[in-house]
């Protein structure tokens, strides 16, 4: 592939949204499906923003798609670029601009409906949109949102965070097993059973455990109430913040504390660069509302 942008031949929309939904499902079949496109129209329109950009952008040497370094850096400008022109032909938008704040699964936690509340007496002609998206910086960096609510540490470009408050963890455990009866349990207690991991936005991983004394099994899934379902069934425990046992009640699922696993950052993250013109007013009265609240 050539070194330098194929000239004369402008990259359209289209070529965008072929990329991006490539990167978000890493299979050109999935890909396909969410575009409503054929298989090698989705293959076709890749291979042409490539050779248009002179870039190799997604690696397909192996069973697996992957992002290519230059398409992890693409995928970010083209995330913004495509939101900034969805957001331009949006008329509602052109009157009222909500602020749209992502999370992945517990928000601000205890202090989510303050937050809202405060933000709509104070803020009345600017909506703040509260957006569950399942993605690890909550549609961040596909250009979804204007800031996110995140949890532990977050690896991604050309994001700026601020840590709000650390947030204990708990254990999630199946209702009727033994370890629900348990005043708190220990790391070792979940390691001898298999555990539930979100590998998708979840922040737990076997690290959280000393290298000799991981879980003797895992179950990966995708969300939170995947996470949730899998719990209740008994195919294992599980590891959050604090916060899923206020936001994410279960009937099957119980809530114990953990006594000897770190705790979990609460960031408030967005893009670096301009942004929405509130952003400044909502890190402040997060703040505000964190420390009127201890």
């Amino acid at each position: 592939m050539t070194s330098g942008p194929s000239s004369g031949r402008p990259v359209e929309l289209r070529h965008l949204r072929a990329f991006l939904a490539v990167a978000d499902e890493l299979n050109v079949t999935r890909a396909a499906a969410r575009l409503r496109l054929t298989q090698p129209a989705v293959s076709r329109t890749l291979a042409a923003l490539e050779r248009r950009l002179g870039v190799r952008l997604v690696d397909r040497s192996t069973h697996h798609l992957a992002l290519t370094p230059e398409g992890v850096a693409f995928r970010d400008k083209a995330a913004v670029a495509i939101a900034a022109f969805d957001e331009a032909l949006d008329s509602g938008r052109l009157r009222r601009w909500p602020l749209r704040l992502g999370h992945a699964w517990s928000a601000f936690g205890p202090y989510t409906t303050p937050l809202l509340r405060t933000w709509q007496e104070r803020h009345p002609h600017t909506p703040l949109e509260l957006l569950r998206i399942d993605d690890r910086t909550a549609g961040l960096t596909r250009g979804e949102v204007d800031a996110a609510l995140l949890r532990g540490p977050v690896d991604a470009p050309g994001l700026v965070t601020e840590v709000l408050f650390i947030e204990k963890r708990v254990a999630a455990v199946t209702s009727d097993g033994p370890l629900a009866a348990r005043a708190s349990l220990s790391l070792a207690d979940l390691a001898a059973g298999p555990v539930v991991l979100n590998t998708v936005s979840g922040t737990t991983t076997p690290g959280l455990w000393p290298p000799h004394a991981r879980p003797t099994a895992t179950l990966t899934v995708a969300n939170t109430d995947d996470w949730l379902t899998a719990i209740a069934a008994g195919r294992g425990s599980g590891i959050s913040a604090a916060s899923t046992a206020v936001m994410h009640p279960h009937a099957g699922v119980a809530y114990v504390p953990l006594d000897d696993a770190p705790g979990v950052p609460v960031l408030l993250a967005r893009r670096d660069g301009p942004g929405h013109p509130a952003l400044p007013g909502l890190a402040a009265l997060a703040r505000e509302i964190i420390a009127r609240g201890r």
